[in-house]
């Protein structure tokens, strides 16, 4: 079942892992297959498992995108957001290759009424190195007035923009006479297809905020030598 399961009378449970529970101590890919261990590292096939949303599921879709390519840092992000009674995940994979970056999601399909059965979807994007227009990283620092030099904070956003689709909202444009009716054409928007990812040590622990500011610094580098 993906994310949380309930009953009419019981609260709402959040395993770890799917019905078939984690794997053995020590055995990386047991949840997978052999085949993800020769083609994904052996520490982000641990941190798909670890972020326990179908690992199965989400290890086959990074390495059908990856396309043989060596992988130089990744960072895997889970998200569990609450909808009325249900609560939902959606993990977020960013890999960083000689040549691309790639972003794999995946998340329980939320359907109006809800489906039958249970439906997740999974989406990658190979994005080449030189159409990465920016890293930004935001720090949210307390007690400035304390802070250690080398602390960067105990909480980041993590923002990438790459500019391969941009998304145009239109409305029709006004003036501020209220007895104009003239046809004024339209006004919008145009929004980026940024991805964001909040990391906080209190709430993901001070090893993912390492490993976001980690590959932070190997993206802005790579991106900086093309």
């Amino acid at each position: 079942m993906p994310g949380a399961y309930r009953t009419r009378d019981a609260p709402l449970r959040i395993p770890a892992f799917p019905p078939s529970g984690p794997p053995p101590r020590g055995t990386i890919g047991v949840m997978t297959s052999a085949h993800h261990a020769t083609v994904l590292p052996q520490n982000l096939m641990a941190d798909i498992e670890q972020a326990g949303y179908y690992p199965a599921l989400v290890a086959d879709v990074v390495a059908a995108a990856l396309g043989g390519e060596r992988i130089d840092n990744h960072l895997v992000h889970l998200e569990t957001t609450f909808d009325r009674d249900v609560v939902r995940r959606h993990v977020t994979v960013l890999a960083l290759t000689p040549t691309r970056l790639l972003i794999a999601h995946a998340d329980d399909h939320a359907d109006d009424p809800p489906a039958p059965q249970d439906v997740a979807t999974a989406t990658t994007e190979a994005i080449p190195l030189t159409a990465v227009r920016g890293v930004m990283l935001t720090h949210v620092v307390a007690r400035p007035d304390q802070y250690v030099p080398g602390a960067l904070g105990r909480e980041v956003t993590l923002t990438l923009g790459w500019g391969t689709v941009s998304r145009v909202d239109l409305v029709p444009a006004s003036c501020s006479d209220p007895d104009c009716d003239a046809d004024h054409g339209y006004e919008g928007t145009i929004t980026g297809d940024d991805i964001a990812l909040r990391i906080a040590a209190a709430a993901d622990g001070d090893d993912q905020l390492a490993r976001a500011l980690s590959f932070a610094r190997d993206l802005s580098s790579a991106i900086g030598q093309g």
